[in-house]
């Protein structure tokens, strides 16, 4: 094993925290309800890897690898890394010129994943080729609506998306204090609540409203292993909860991005009547991967969480899951305590 794999063991040797099972931790195989979001240009090996070799669930993200034979190449870096389950995210979504979806989920599939989450359109279509393969699938969505065609289709798992997430929200605009009882009351399968968490503190307050544990994306970017510039990083660390902008809001495709100039003449055009292509070349992937690449926070649109206001330190990823835990239990206990 390698260095990094070296010193997550020690690291991981020295841990106290116990594991914490849940119905999602004994579906997945994995010892700590706690997974990495599947993010664009995030979702690398050496940051998945980290998070399962502390006991969580990393994610590698298909599409940022550019072709599936360089995904194949990075889900065996990943297992040079550790030797605990890690997952794959294949994110579904409308182009103009798709990505060759049906060869990216065969080279899932020949490279042994067994966990694979799925964003965006509707897996039904992937669902008879995963379960074939013996693959267990948590679909991420945004709403109790579509958790239960998730649920229908065969999901292992849902991952159900507060209005507080990163990324695109849906446009129910519905909170995780009200989405995740919503959900546990609807759902009998296994869940994840995911949109506002960053410690244990929420994970804690999501058992307690009904989830099986939590994903968890804008705190794993703010981590050491994380691929993106030092700079964007600490934006995150001195920025607050304050500090997103609501982009395609009139499109019916709202996403929750970083507040820069650049969100913020998008928010404008489009207050103002604009369209889509009259956004267009402000809101290109090539700009927002330059912020990533080279930390430049101008430079495009990146996508960050309302929880940023809740991040204070850039940490390996494997002492975020390892605190997560033991703040969780922490938590949990004090709280049973002061009402017995």
């Amino acid at each position: 094993m390698t260095e990094q794999k070296e010193t997550n063991d020690m690291d991981a040797a020295t841990s106290t925290s116990p594991r914490l099972r849940t119905r999602f931790t004994e579906a997945l195989g994995i010892d700590h309800p706690v997974v990495q979001g599947g993010m664009m240009w995030v979702g690398r090996a050496e940051l998945a890897a980290a998070v399962s070799d502390a006991g969580g669930l990393g994610m590698i993200t298909a599409l940022t690898q550019p072709t599936p034979a360089d995904l194949v190449r990075e889900i065996e870096r990943a297992r040079t890394l550790t030797d605990k389950p890690f997952g794959v995210n294949l994110t579904i979504l409308p182009s103009i010129t798709p990505p060759p979806y049906d060869e990216y989920r065969r080279a899932i599939i020949d490279a042994g994943i067994t966990i694979v989450e799925t964003a965006g359109a509707n897996p039904e279509p992937h669902m008879d080729m995963f379960r074939d393969a013996g693959i267990r699938v948590i679909h991420k969505c945004t709403s109790v609506r579509h958790a239960l065609k998730a649920e229908k289709v065969g999901v292992t798992a849902v991952s159900t998306d507060g209005f507080e997430c990163a990324g695109h929200p849906g446009e129910d605009d519905v909170p995780g204090l009200v989405l995740i009882p919503a959900a546990a009351d609807a759902l009998s399968i296994p869940f994840i609540a995911s949109g506002g968490f960053a410690d244990g503190r929420g994970l804690a307050a999501a058992l307690a409203l009904g989830a099986d544990g939590v994903n968890m994306g804008t705190r794993f970017m703010c981590t050491v292993e994380s691929p993106i510039a030092q700079a964007v990083k600490e934006r995150i660390v001195a920025a607050s909860e304050l500090d997103t902008n609501l982009i395609f809001r009139s499109l019916r495709n709202t996403a929750r991005v970083a507040k820069n100039t650049v969100s913020d003449e998008v928010v404008q055009i489009l207050a103002a009547g604009g369209q889509f292509p009259d956004v267009q070349p402000l809101v290109a992937g090539v700009r927002g991967r330059k912020v990533f690449e080279d930390g430049d926070i101008e430079a495009g649109i990146w996508t960050v969480g309302l929880v940023q206001g809740l991040i204070h330190d850039i940490p390996a990823a494997g002492e975020v899951v390892r605190r997560t835990v033991a703040d969780a239990h922490a938590v949990l206990a004090a709280r049973l305590a002061q009402f017995s």
